[in-house]
């Protein structure tokens, strides 16, 4: 753990143009919890965590996600509905709005970074409204030694003001909240929404820019983890798919549970330096090392109390089915020292399919591969969203387009170079439902899903039968060590087959619709790697 509260250093926001500040300046992690506490804003859990409410938002609101449109992006942004263009001189008024709102107020500044290899590392310096704020920053930034604050320089700036309302009319958002990010300024404007995320992922689509731009090196939203042979595993996947609990793994050292880079040194290292994790249904016996990570120094996110304590109930969703925890990567045991790994053997894509149709494991060949990465596929459940009352394919290109600047083909062309200059197997998991959809079948058991997992990681499928799945094509080994042989085929977990058939050509036509809006980027091998059907 980093030695912090030792610092002497003053430091003035004159420049970011935040005047007369009461400025907090690199508080240690106790001083961030008591103060969100004495002022009313957090209680604590029985386990010593820091429980907060994040208000009107507890998610990321997409669509008021901006980049600043300039020299610097004009040409290299993917813009759309994703990628929504701001005027800079609108951000310039903005930013000076939300400056003028901070100054004369007490404000709580960090020092931190982001990429653990130093060659790629990112100086950000972190302006935030509140104690809470500022405590999630330490736990998901990296933080940097004591002897290295004498001298510390940004490159980055994030401002974040959950209590300032932008005005729609004059300032050009969509509604009072925003994210917007400026890349000539290098800055992260966040203003009217609390959810944490809102910093962390403004961070992380800022270096999914900069790092294949500049840098040459493949930024990813996945997990990674380290075998005792110093193998990599990655493992890419949307919220909820199973990324931080699949890479905690017992027999293996994490890097990271959300975003990496790759390199051309075949290398990866974590972005961050700590975890973001989803809490709901979170039991200990299915989750050990998050249950138990959730200590003092960690942040929940708008969980609920049983009545008259102060122990979670991680079940009840009442606030929102997205409850969090944020904690710093040392509240977790078996880390990988530096959080960087090398020589990656294998990579898994994470769906929660929710209809049921997919394999719970299959192997993918380098056409397969691209094709499914720039899908991004997995469904979302019924009753977790308004008007969501069955199951709907929600697909996400590269596993992470609302993070992704650049046009999915860039990072598609990327990782498939890389995995074929590394030699990678490459494997599609289904962290979601068999034997039926959601409603009628059930969600595929963790202890299988690990199992299959840890199969694959040994070498224990090189050289097992593989059968491909009529409609997807899809490689389904026919034998796993501790998996029954039945859960393998989806097909055989469903009592109407005939139902199973029509639901899967159903699935396959939605992939196909979806993946016409790439389709005059991909090559042959590409578009061979999608459904027979």
């Amino acid at each position: 753990m980093d030695n912090y509260g030792l610092s002497t250093k003053t430091i003035s926001l004159e420049n970011l143009g935040i005047k007369n500040a009461n400025v907090r300046y690199q508080l240690t992690p106790d001083e961030l919890h008591d103060i969100t506490i004495e002022k009313g804003q957090g209680v604590e859990s029985d386990t010593g965590a820091l429980a907060i409410n994040t208000g009107e938002f507890t998610g990321r609101s997409p669509q008021d996600r901006f980049i600043v449109r300039d020299s610097i992006t004009e040409d290299k942004v993917w813009w759309g509905n994703i990628n929504i263009p701001f005027d800079s001189a609108k951000f310039d008024a903005l930013y000076n709005k939300v400056t003028d709102y901070l100054s004369n107020k007490e404000v709580f500044v960090r020092d931190s970074y982001v990429c653990a290899d130093e060659d790629y590392r990112l100086n950000v310096r972190v302006v935030t409204e509140y104690a809470w704020s500022n405590l999630f920053c330490y736990n998901m930034f990296l933080r940097p030694d004591e002897s290295e604050l004498d001298d510390f320089v940004a490159d980055w700036h994030v401002v974040c003001a959950p209590g300032f309302m932008a005005d729609p009319a004059v300032d050009g958002t969509r509604q009072h909240n925003f994210a917007i990010l400026d890349f000539t300024r290098k800055i992260a404007l966040i203003g009217g929404t609390g959810y944490t995320g809102e910093m962390k992922k403004g961070i992380f689509s800022a270096l999914n820019f900069i790092l294949p731009v500049d840098k040459n090196t493949l930024p990813m939203h996945c997990s990674a983890n380290v075998g005792e042979k110093g193998d990599t595993a990655i493992f890419f996947g949307l919220s909820g798919t199973g990324k931080t609990t699949l890479s905690a793994d017992p027999d293996r050292k994490l890097i990271g549970d959300d975003e990496h880079g790759w390199t051309n040194e075949n290398s990866v290292f974590n972005f961050e330096g700590g975890c973001y994790a989803k809490v709901i249904n979170l039991t200990e016996e299915n989750e050990p090392d998050i249950f138990r990570a959730i200590k003092r120094g960690a942040i929940l996110e708008n969980v609920i109390f049983k009545e008259g304590t102060n122990e979670v109930d991680f079940e009840d969703v009442s606030i929102t089915p997205n409850t969090r925890v944020s904690y710093p990567i040392y509240h977790i045991d078996n880390i990988q020292p530096g959080s960087v790994g090398h020589n990656p053997k294998n990579i898994f894509f994470l769906s929660a399919d929710s209809f049921g149709i997919l394999p719970p494991i299959s192997k993918l060949t380098p056409g397969q591969a691209a094709y499914y990465f720039i899908s991004g596929y997995t469904a979302k459940v019924a009753g977790t969203e308004a008007g969501v009352n069955e199951p709907q394919p929600n697909f996400s290109a590269c596993f992470g387009a609302p993070f992704m600047p650049l046009h999915p083909a860039k990072y598609a062309e990327m990782l498939s170079s890389k995995m074929k200059e590394a030699g990678v197997n490459v494997w599609l998991i289904n962290t979601g439902w068999t034997g039926g959809a959601y409603g009628t079948g059930h969600r595929m058991k963790l202890k299988l899903t690990r199992a299959m997992i840890t199969a694959a990681l040994n070498g224990q499928l090189d050289n097992v039968e593989y059968k491909n799945h009529k409609v997807f094509g899809l490689a389904i080994p026919q034998t796993c060590p501790n998996v029954p042989d039945e859960v393998l085929n989806p097909r055989n977990t469903w009592e109407d087959k005939d139902a199973y058939d029509a639901k899967a050509l159903e699935l396959a036509e939605a992939f196909k619709n979806n993946f016409a809006k790439f389709e005059e980027f991909a090559n042959e091998e590409i578009m061979s790697g999608g459904p027979l059907a």
